[in-house]
């Protein structure tokens, strides 16, 4: 760290680390063990469109690779707050369905980056369900590297007493963000409504 960054209190941004999401298959095995959650089958990525033709066709381009195989069609949907969410779906049964899903976010994020997007890219998440359905999602971050638990309740609120035991149950498998100002909501995000 630099005289002035030290002086200033400042310090240097994290660069967002994409193969940390392969850490999510592990994650999930915990998260079954320990809390009882299941991978709901369903993960999405997070961004800001950005005007233009180029971008266009790079979302296209990113959502017909991923349709060409045989799952689920990736779903584009726009939020309240004028961000994309491609939404990628699996098999939750499938032995491989977390990692499949892990793989197609990854190829998302990477694809976005690579076309100099990065800036743009917001989050990527993982929806989990207990067995009465209450879901919860882990959360990755892009521009701090990190991950958090989201466990959203009715009525805009959430159940931080299942966050922060997802956390400490995920703490082995994944960088969790230590600053729990940053564990911002996701409400609404697919995955995570009925």
């Amino acid at each position: 760290m630099s005289f002035l960054r030290a002086l200033l209190g400042r310090s240097k941004p994290v660069k967002p680390d994409l193969d940390r999401l392969f850490g999510l298959p592990s994650a999930a095995v915990t998260l079954q063990a320990t809390a009882g959650l299941r991978p709901t089958g369903t993960g999405s990525v997070a961004f800001r469109a950005v005007e233009g033709q180029a971008f266009a066709t790079l979302q296209q381009d990113v959502t017909e690779l991923l349709n060409a195989d045989a799952g689920p069609a990736v779903q584009p949907l726009t939020d309240e707050y004028g961000y994309t969410w491609l939404v990628v779906r699996t098999d939750p049964a499938s032995p491989s369905g977390v990692g499949d899903l892990v793989t197609d976010l990854h190829a998302v994020n990477s694809s976005l980056e690579s076309a100099g997007y990065g800036p743009s890219l917001l989050c990527s998440l993982v929806a989990f369900a207990d067995g009465r359905g209450r879901p919860v999602a882990l959360v990755y971050l892009y521009k701090r590297g990190t991950f958090y638990p989201f466990a959203p309740l009715a009525g805009q609120r959430r159940d931080t007493a299942l966050e922060l035991q997802v956390a400490a149950a995920v703490g082995d498998d994944l960088q969790v963000e230590a600053d729990k100002s940053r564990w911002f909501p996701v409400y609404g995000a697919p995955g995570l409504t009925g």
